[in-house]
C-alpha cells in the first residue's frame, strides 16, 4: 500500500468514460426539460440520445441531429492554445469527417473541461459564432475581407494534418488547385457555422458533486420539487442509465428475441431498422422520464446507504459522545468478551457473582470519575477523550476482572484482583 504504483491508467480511463456519460446525462436532462409541459412529458416528445455512434453521443430530436464530442483534459493541460490542438486533441477533425459523411446535415458540438487561450483558439470560436450568425441570417458564408479569414484558413490547414478524417475530395490529385482551395474553404465555413464549442465544464473530480445542482435542479423546479436530496437521487438514476447505454448495455424492448419479419421491403421505415439495431445505445426522453420519476418516488433507492443504526446502549452512548465507528465496534466486541468471561466464571464458581457485582460497582465509580475529568464543560463532546484514555492493555485486564482506578492528573491505574 505504501509503494507508489507505476501508473493509474485504468482508473483514469474509467473516470474519463464516466465523465463522458455525465456530460451526455446533462444533454439528456436538457432534452427532458424541454419536453415537459405542466409537469408531464408531452405526447409528441421524440428526443433521444444515441451513445457511442458516429461520435461520443448524438442528440436527436425530430429530423435534427447534433454530433457531440466530449474531451476531458487534466488541469495540467487545461486550455487549448492552438487551432491544431482543437483539430487533434479536441476532436474537431473527426467531427468534420463525420459531418461530411452524414451529408453536412447535422450540427456539431465540442464539450470539454478545457478553456480556450487568447489567440488562435479563441479566434476560431469567434469565427464559428460569426459564421453561425451569417447562416441563421441567410447570408453568404464567405464574406470578402472578413477579420475571421485567418482563423478560417488556419483551421483548414490544421485539418490537412489529419488526412484520415478528411473527405476524399481533399486528398484527390489537384486538391491544391485554386478551385479546390475555394471549395475547401467553403466547406470549412459551412462546418464552422454548424459548430458550437462548450468549454470550461466541470472536471471528473468535481462533476459528481456539481451535477445535481447544475443539471437536476432545473428539472426538479419544473416538476415542483426543491429538496436537494432529490436532486442527488435523480442524478444517480439518470446517470446510471447513461453509464449502461454508453457500454451498449441495459435492457431493450425486444430483449434477446430474434428479429422476425424485420427486413421485408416496404414494411418499415428505413430508419426503424437502424434504431432497432442500436436500441442498446439509445436513451429516449421517455427513458429519462421514467428514471426521474422513479428517483422521485423512491429516492432512498438511489442514495448512498446510511450507516447501520446503533441499537445497544453502549453504541448509542458512544455515538452521542462522537466516538468513531471503529471505536464503537471495538467497544461492543470488548463488551461481548466481558460477558462471555463472566458467563463462564459464574457457571462454575459460586462466589463469582459477588465478585462480578463488586467489579460492576467499581466500574460505575470509575466511569463517573472519568466522565467528570474529561467533561468539565457541560454539553462538550467527551466520548473520544474518554475512550482514548482506556488503553488496550487496561481493557484486557478489565475484561478479565481487573480493578481500575482513575486519579486526576495521573490517569488510569489497573491492577488484577
Amino acid at each position: 500500500m505504501a509503494t507508489t504504483p507505476a501508473g493509474d491508467a485504468g482508473a483514469e480511463t474509467a473516470d474519463r468514460y464516466d465523465w463522458q456519460a455525465a456530460m451526455a446525462t446533462a444533454d439528456g436532462l436538457a432534452l427532458h426539460l424541454n419536453a415537459l409541459s405542466e409537469g408531464k412529458l408531452r405526447a409528441d416528445a421524440d428526443g433521444r440520445i444515441v451513445c457511442e455512434h458516429h461520435e461520443d453521443w448524438v442528440v436527436i430530436r425530430g429530423d435534427d441531429a447534433e454530433l457531440v464530442s466530449g474531451k476531458h483534459r487534466e488541469p495540467g493541460y487545461s486550455v487549448f492554445t492552438t487551432v491544431g490542438q482543437l483539430a487533434g486533441d479536441g476532436g474537431l477533425a473527426h467531427l468534420f469527417g463525420r459531418w461530411h459523411t452524414l451529408g453536412e446535415r447535422p450540427s456539431c458540438r465540442l464539450v470539454t473541461t478545457a478553456g480556450l487561450a487568447p489567440g488562435p483558439a479563441q479566434g476560431l470560436e469567434k469565427a464559428a459564432a460569426y459564421l453561425r450568425d451569417l447562416r441563421l441570417a441567410g447570408q453568404d458564408l464567405l464574406p470578402a475581407g472578413s477579420d475571421h479569414e485567418p482563423a478560417i484558413s488556419g483551421f483548414a490547414r490544421a485539418l490537412r494534418q489529419h488526412p484520415r478524417d478528411l473527405p476524399s475530395s481533399w486528398q484527390a490529385p489537384g486538391g491544391d488547385s485554386a478551385q479546390a482551395a475555394m471549395d475547401q474553404a467553403g466547406q470549412v465555413c459551412r462546418f464552422l457555422s454548424e459548430l458550437c464549442i462548450q468549454h470550461g465544464k466541470p472536471s471528473r473530480a468535481h462533476v459528481g458533486h456539481a451535477a445535481p445542482t447544475m443539471y437536476c435542479a432545473p428539472v426538479l423546479d419544473r416538476l415542483g420539487h426543491d429538496d436537494p436530496a432529490l436532486a442527488v437521487a435523480v442524478w444517480e438514476a439518470v446517470h446510471g442509465l447513461f453509464r449502461a447505454r454508453m457500454r451498449a448495455a441495459g435492457p431493450t424492448p425486444q430483449g434477446a428475441l430474434p428479429a422476425v419479419l424485420a427486413y421485408q421491403p416496404g414494411t418499415l421505415p428505413a430508419g426503424t431498422v437502424g434504431e432497432r439495431e442500436l436500441a442498446a445505445r439509445i436513451v429516449t426522453v421517455s427513458d429519462i422520464d421514467v428514471a426521474v420519476r422513479a428517483a422521485l418516488a423512491h429516492p432512498r433507492g438511489f442514495l448512498p446507504l446510511p450507516p447501520a443504526p446503533r441499537v445497544t446502549r453502549l453504541a448509542v452512548k458512544m455515538a452521542a459522545g462522537c466516538c468513531t465507528d471503529n471505536s464503537i465496534e471495538r467497544a461492543e466486541q470488548l463488551r461481548l468478551d466481558h460477558q462471555r468471561y463472566w458467563r463462564a466464571r459464574v457457571s462454575g464458581d459460586p462466589g463469582a457473582r459477588t465478585s462480578q457485582q463488586r467489579l460492576r460497582r467499581e466500574l460505575l465509580r470509575i466511569s463517573d470519575q472519568a466522565t467528570a475529568a474529561v467533561s468539565p464543560v457541560p454539553g462538550a463532546t467527551w466520548g473520544a477523550d474518554l475512550w482514548r484514555g482506556c488503553k488496550p492493555a487496561s481493557r484486557r485486564c478489565l475484561a478479565a476482572g481487573g480493578r481500575r482506578t482513575w486519579t486526576p492528573g495521573c490517569g488510569w491505574a489497573v491492577s488484577a484482583t
